[in-house]
Order: C-alpha cells, then structure tokens, then sequence
C-alpha cells in the first residue's frame, strides 16, 4: 500500500527532471531561437526591436540612462556621448555612444544588451541599433555609433510601472572569435549614420509641425474687441 505513491512521487521527479534538461539541452542548442524569443518579448531585460517608428507621443516623461562596459580581452574603449537623456513615451529619440579600437589589430566586436527595471524591457524599443550587427573596428578607429529608439506609449496603460521613473540601457561589447563576413566597417557605418541622423531629422521637424498645430488649435482666441483696445492703449502709449 505504501509502496505506489513513493514509486508515483518517483516517477514525477524524473520525470520533471528530464523535462528541464531537455529544455536547458534545447536552450544551449537553440541560441538564436532563445534570442529572437528575447528580443519579440522582451524576456530578461533584452530591449524589443520595431519595424517602425513610433506616432503617438504621450505628456508622460522617462529619463533613459545609457551605460557602456567591456568584456575583458577586447582591447576597445566604449562609452555613451551623453549619460541620460529625458523622453517623452512615444517620442523617437536618436542617442550615440563612441567606440575607439585601442589596438594594433583590427577587431570585430558585438555588443550584448539589455534595459532596467526588466519590467519597462517590453516596451523599450529599438528601431535601429549598432547592436543589430558585428562591428570591425580597424587599428586606433574611433566610430560614433548611434541607437533609435522610443519607450512604447503603451507602458502607460500598465499601472505597475507608474513607479518607473528612470530606465537604464546597458551594452556590453565582446570579442568575436570567428566573425562573420556582414561586420560592419567604417564605410557601412558612415552611410547608416548619415540615414538614421536624416531620418531623426524628419522625426524632429514633424514633432515640431504637430506641436505647433495642436498650440494653434487649443490656443484661446483673444476677442476682436480686446484686441483693438490693447491697439488703442498702445497707440496713444
């Protein structure tokens, strides 16, 4: 009697057992499906990627600090340009970070990431990154390297993160071993600089042309009448 729930129990632990095997097996041999997996849900702090810009702009601000670090072994200075920056959720923001190779050799290099709070990483989104490829980074080559991105308009409909005043966007660069042949190089970076800073360009001058119109459209109309006195004070004045 005794005897058939101990062998029961048995049977769930080895068998729970060599589920979780099986899927930590599974994530080792899947690592671009556990990636990909990441950046779509934003799972563990990693930041998710749009496929456009954002068009709606909420009143609502967040201060987004931006951190660098290096792996051991690459030989690169990295930092961000500015240390935070304040956005507004929605609104498209272009940051830089600068890279120098402080070696004889040239170098590629990938840079992981990842946004805290892990709770605000669903709605950090990145419409392009320097993190989206390896870099090669030839012998003393100092590069400014440029992110797009907007905290999604959405975050604000989740009540717990009202808390969230402040998110942190953290790279990491490490050394790749056997890169691969789609590193970017100096001239790649230049042209893809000069898009995204054409493409902020629009963003700002069409942020500016909504602004404008939604002040004329809640404007207070001064009445005629008083506007006349005002020209009739002035002018005796």
């Amino acid at each position: 009697m005794t005897g058939k729930p101990k062998n029961s129990n048995r049977k769930v632990v080895l068998s729970l057992s060599a589920t979780a095997l099986a899927m930590l097996g599974l994530g080792f041999a899947s690592k671009p499906l556990y990636d990909a997996f990441c950046r779509v849900t934003g799972y563990g702090g990693t930041t998710r990627v749009a496929e456009s810009v954002s068009t709606e702009i909420l009143e609502r601000q967040i201060k987004v600090r931006f951190d660098a670090n290096v792996a051991s072994g690459l030989g690169w200075t990295f930092k961000p340009d500015d240390v935070a920056m304040t956005v507004k959720l929605g609104q498209n923001a272009l940051a830089y970070y600068t890279a120098r190779n402080d070696t004889n050799a040239a170098i590629v290099g990938t840079a992981s990431f990842n946004v805290t709070p892990i709770k605000a990483a669903p709605y950090f989104s990145k419409i392009e990154c320097f993190c989206f490829t390896e870099q090669k980074l030839e012998p003393g080559e100092q590069v400014s390297m440029p992110v797009l991105f907007f905290v999604d308009p959405e975050m604000n409909k989740d009540w717990r993160l009202d808390e969230i005043k402040t998110i942190t966007l953290s790279y990491t660069f490490h050394r790749v071993k056997s890169p691969s042949e789609d590193a970017n190089t100096a001239l790649q970076r230049r042209a893809q600089l000069e898009k995204l800073e054409t493409m902020a360009s629009d963003i700002h001058a069409q942020s500016d042309r909504l602004a404008k119109t939604e002040i004329q459209t809640n404007a207070p109309v001064t009445p005629i009448t008083e506007r006349q006195d005002k020209q009739d004070n002035q002018g005796r004045g």
